[in-house]
């Protein structure tokens, strides 16, 4: 027991998160952004209450096994260093909500801001996309949104684990959009029938050696195999451009999100015309190829 600490209000314990995280010098970036959000998540969440409403609870009075459960999240997150998402596997993107456990990365694409923009001006009329591919799917997540957001299409799911496939379609069934996704398990292209596609799209290991080993004991807990791109990070990303013009139909294009990477990108493969778009993570973060630039 740990009621005896002299808590009785969600104020009292949103006060003792923030404090505690900063004094803990925890690292964000997998869902909450800082300390403030990180804490009101897990409190949230954790009393069972809405996960964007803080304010109004406020002052409610807590009984002593909620503040004693809200202490033990608290001091997981601290003690573990374990991201949010995976103590109260759930995560968010874009306001869809996700399974998670470690056997996947959290979701936290830039891709699905440009999936809610129809992947505007490339694509005219999102009504007359009929393919998706999504490689890496992971969670799932992004082939989930575009069956959401692309009304006529079917998308193609590839991961290569099969922990994350199993993950990817527990999600699709909670979205109730399994009868628009095909989940394959294999690597990239090879377990795909014969298909041509408007887009390919693809949230792929990309951490190069050097950055993989640095990374904050928070990041430590996701799968390697969904971060690790080899000493430059292009592992992964080599074969999804030498093999995407095959998949693509003459109008299609090639979506890739490769982080910090582009430095490494444009010295392996810097003879393409890359487009870079812009996403809330600036301008450098996804790129795009069209068929026509594709390598043969």
């Amino acid at each position: 027991m740990l009621s005896h600490l002299p808590f009785s209000t969600v104020r009292d314990l949103f006060r003792y998160a923030v404090s505690r995280f900063n004094q803990a010098k925890l690292v964000y970036g997998q869902g909450s952004m800082s300390a403030y959000d990180e804490a009101a998540y897990l409190i949230l969440h954790t009393l069972h209450l809405p996960h964007d409403t803080l304010k109004p609870f406020f002052d409610a009075q807590l009984l002593n096994h909620e503040i004693d459960e809200v202490i033990r999240v608290i001091e997981q997150r601290i003690k573990e260093r374990l991201p949010a998402s995976y103590i109260t596997n759930e995560a968010w993107l874009h306001g869809y909500r996700f399974y998670v456990d470690k056997n996947v990365i959290i979701p936290r694409s830039f891709i699905g801001e440009l999936i809610q923009q129809h992947f505007a001006p490339w694509v005219q009329d999102p009504d007359t996309v009929s393919s998706i591919l999504d490689l890496c799917t992971g969670s799932g997540c992004l082939a989930i949104l575009a069956a959401d957001i692309f009304k006529n299409a079917h998308i193609d799911a590839v991961e290569i684990s099969s922990r994350a496939l199993a993950i990817a379609q527990h999600n699709a069934d909670m979205h109730a959009c399994e009868k628009r996704i095909s989940f394959y398990e294999g690597d990239l292209y090879n377990p795909l029938p014969v298909q041509q596609y408007d887009i390919i799209m693809a949230n792929p290991p990309y951490v190069n050696t050097a950055s993989l080993r640095a990374l904050p004991p928070e990041f430590q807990h996701e799968p390697r195999l969904a971060l690790a791109g080899g000493d430059d990070g292009m592992n992964i990303i080599r074969p999804i451009i030498a093999g995407a013009k095959e998949k693509l139909k003459p109008n299609g294009i090639l979506v890739i999100e490769i982080g910090h990477e582009r430095m490494h990108l444009e010295a392996a493969l810097g003879h393409l015309n890359y487009t870079w778009l812009t996403t809330s993570g600036g301008q450098d973060k996804v790129c795009l190829l069209e068929y026509r630039d594709l390598p043969a």
